[in-house]
């Protein structure tokens, strides 16, 4: 489990595809990562192969590599997360590094007054359910909440202060560009509990 709380970046210095998946070279700064440990790379969850001199190498199932956009991210700057423990404060949401679909960010707007920017991102198909005003989401592995959803355009909106956009790669995401898009996984049962009889 993460928080959403991106602390590190990182770079993917290059993907190696094979037909049941692909194979991810990472550097970063030192995170402590072991083999065997997860890490959670733009919010997705992965486990690490092996370290190397430069950071670790990672292996994204078929799975993954169809319902995130890692494999065109070679070369470019990641979140990075390591994962909590029980003692650790949650400051922003629990979230799995299951990504969900990749989602396209509309339009990004600066508020002058106070330098937060409003990121507007398309709901992917199948989750309007799951996003809801006031509630949390997770983009490119940040913990973010929704300030509101415009359901006859299909989308909604993220205020992103200037700290956490600077710290994450949020900073390189525009019109058009593609996001990791995790909804919050208490949504997710409460949709569930509501479409199951019991």
């Amino acid at each position: 489990m993460y928080t959403g709380v991106v602390r590190h970046t990182g770079r993917i210095a290059s993907v190696d595809e094979y037909h049941d998946g692909a194979v991810l070279d990472v550097e970063t700064p030192d995170l402590g990562a072991e083999p065997g440990d997860s890490v959670a790379v733009d919010g997705v969850c992965l486990t690490v192969e092996a370290t190397t001199d430069q950071g670790f190498r990672a292996f994204a199932s078929s799975e993954t590599v169809a319902c995130t956009a890692l494999v065109d991210r070679a070369g470019d700057e990641v979140n990075l997360e390591a994962p909590i423990s029980l003692r650790d404060a949650l400051d922003g949401h629990l979230t799995k590094g299951t990504v969900d679909a990749v989602a396209t960010v509309e339009r990004v707007d600066r508020e002058a007054a106070d330098g937060t920017w409003t990121y507007h991102v398309a709901i992917p198909e199948g989750h309007a359910a799951h996003v809801a005003a006031k509630g949390a989401v997770a983009l490119d592995g940040v913990s973010l909440t929704v300030d509101r959803v415009d359901d006859d355009r299909g989308t909604f909106a993220v205020a992103v202060v200037p700290e956490t956009r600077d710290r994450t790669t949020l900073s390189e995401r525009g019109a058009g560009d593609g996001v990791h898009f995790e909804a919050d996984v208490l949504a997710r049962y409460a949709v569930r509990a509501s479409e199951v009889e019991t």
